[in-house]
């Protein structure tokens, strides 16, 4: 067992026994501030984007040259990280393409004032105006990977558990070894006295560092589907002595809250609810997908599904000290799933609760547990 797998287990097993609540669940609901567990809005869609195979590897030097990248075609514009409808004041956008040995992710975002602070590695690089990457192979919502980076080309890089939600741990001691990294300014960093036009940000990130823990196959097969987003922060500034400074909110006298745009849309502000991410299906031909575009189906409902119950249960558990076996107590909506049994089978104790939703042809149960994670039971 790899050194980074033992140090999971470990973790999980100490965040497992941390996030138990105790005391005695009474008949009416605790009064408790918190009453609602944290859930995205209801109806926000997932991007989805086909990762072309690259013909050469791109020189990873920060300057996205059009015939390195050749196939690879720049995302949607992002968005708020809400999906509010609003739009964010700059412009960014991401190509993603891919070879037998890496990853690539470009980025392009538009900025007046360039800047940043942080310099040393696995600082807290969101701090700073920065950009990020977030990786879930397989889709479960859990053990996934994280990347920031600001325009030192300083990297935080840090492996999740599972999410903060569900009692983490973020494991900061791992490393994206053999990253390759580089930033371009278009203009100068942090000079006030000028107007810059943007930086762009080229990453060459090994399938043998995400392999580790990946749980499927990395490289990716043809076809293969990965849940991946990317954010940017960015905080409001103003030129006080000749540098760039967090603006202040007056009524609060701390700095205003950073903004967060996003590729595929949230539906809250927190990045770490993986199954909001964009669905990004790696292929070595255009539309590889049964010869047309790739589209989430029965399967992804169902799982939406099941994440809804999960959504149900924590209010429940927040308001009560226990998790329910009574799916009607839940106050789900009655549905119809392609291909799939409904209600779930639910079963429940204080502290833990396993709902399984079936196939009508018996090809794979689908599970989900109290701390978020899926998988198929065969």
């Amino acid at each position: 067992m790899t050194r980074i797998l033992m140090m999971v287990v470990v973790l999980s097993l100490i965040s497992g026994m941390s996030c138990e609540k105790t005391g005695e669940a009474g008949d009416e609901p605790r009064a408790l501030s918190d009453e609602e567990f944290a859930r995205p809005a209801e109806g926000i869609p997932r991007n989805i984007y086909h990762c072309q195979r690259l013909r050469g590897e791109p020189i990873i030097d920060g300057r996205i040259n059009e015939e390195e990248w050749k196939g690879a075609r720049w995302t949607e514009d992002f968005v708020d990280i809400t999906g509010s409808g609003e739009y964010p004041t700059l412009r960014t956008q991401v190509r993603m393409a891919w070879d037998d040995d890496y990853f690539f992710v470009a980025a392009r975002l538009e900025e007046p004032h360039v800047q940043a602070t942080l310099t040393e590695h696995d600082a807290v690089i969101w701090h700073d105006n920065d950009f990020e990457v977030f990786i879930d192979p397989d889709g479960n919502s859990h053990e996934y990977f994280e990347l920031e980076i600001n325009a030192f080309a300083t990297v935080f890089d840090l492996f999740l558990v599972k999410p903060y939600r569900d009692g983490g741990p973020a494991v900061h001691f791992w490393d994206i070894t053999g990253l390759k990294k580089a930033v371009n300014i278009d203009g100068t960093l942090n000079d006030p006295s000028d107007r810059d036009t943007g930086w762009e940000i080229e990453l060459a990130i090994p399938w043998k560092v995400l392999a580790e823990c990946a749980n499927s196959a990395a490289p990716p097969s043809e076809g293969d589907v990965w849940r991946i987003n990317f954010s940017r922060v960015e905080w409001k500034t103003v030129i006080e002595g000749g540098r760039y400074v967090k603006a202040t909110d007056p009524e609060t006298g701390k700095p205003y809250a950073e903004r967060n745009w996003t590729w595929s849309p949230q539906g809250i502000v927190n990045m770490h609810y993986p199954e909001m991410w964009g669905y990004v299906l790696f292929t070595n031909v255009i539309r590889s997908w049964g010869g047309g575009p790739f589209e989430p189906g029965p399967d992804e409902e169902a799982w939406n599904a099941l994440r809804e119950l999960y959504y149900a249960e924590k209010t429940w558990f927040l308001r009560y000290g226990e998790y329910t076996a009574d799916f009607g107590a839940l106050g789900l909506k009655n549905r119809k799933i392609f291909e799939h049994e409904w209600p779930p089978v639910l079963e429940a104790t204080k502290n833990r609760f396993e709902a399984r939703l079936n196939t009508l042809d018996g090809s794979g149960t689908k599970q989900i547990v109290e701390d978020g994670r899926t998988r198929i039971i065969e």
